[in-house]
């Protein structure tokens, strides 16, 4: 199943990443097919996943930003009951091993602001091994493409990410996809 996901990725260069209602409307009309939902709460989130999956779309939650949901593995399991949704962001290892137990597709999250976070990614993914890390910001080609190299895991690039320059640099540079929330840049 990872593999036929992993293959989605990369049919589909852009990824929606919705963060609030008017994205959520946009992204519904658009030929996107990749959905990263960054808000929501506990009592919207199964209906928020239920208007993408209605319109056709994968949806992947960042259940770190989801409001009510703890950080504990537990928030995993109803996650995948309540929702139905096709998979998790998370920078929280344990959320990622439990997602991949649960049988979720698991992205993790990396902020890359030093040579320690950089080094952490090697190590993470190693013994977390989530299907695809998330590396932001994303507009870093150098950076993604030593990330690219050194990791058995395919890259998003996210963040920042502004223009068609930016999607082709990334890509270029290994990434599989690129995830923004900048609405222009979905119908690119």
């Amino acid at each position: 199943m990872n593999r036929k996901r992993i293959e989605e990725f990369e049919d589909c260069p852009v990824i929606a990443a919705i963060k609030d209602e008017e994205g959520l409307k946009k992204c519904l009309h658009s030929d996107i097919q990749i959905v990263f939902v960054l808000y929501g709460d506990i009592c919207n989130i199964g209906k928020i996943v239920g208007k993408l999956k209605a319109a056709g779309k994968t949806v992947i939650i960042h259940i770190d930003l989801i409001a009510g949901l703890s950080s504990k593995e537990i928030a995993v399991t109803y996650i995948k009951s309540v929702t139905h949704a096709d998979g998790i962001i998370s920078t929280k290892p344990g959320v990622i091993r439990e997602a991949k137990e649960e049988g979720l597709f698991a992205i993790m999250r990396f902020f890359v602001i030093d040579s320690i976070a950089f080094d952490s990614i090697q190590k993470q993914t190693e013994s977390v091994r989530p299907d695809m890390i998330e590396v932001l910001p994303g507009v870093m080609p150098k950076i993604i493409r030593r990330i690219c190299r050194e990791s058995r895991v395919p890259v998003i690039a996210g963040g920042l990410i502004a223009d068609k320059e930016d999607i082709m640099a990334a890509l270029d540079a290994g990434a599989v996809s690129i995830s923004t929330t900048r609405q222009d840049v979905w119908f690119m």
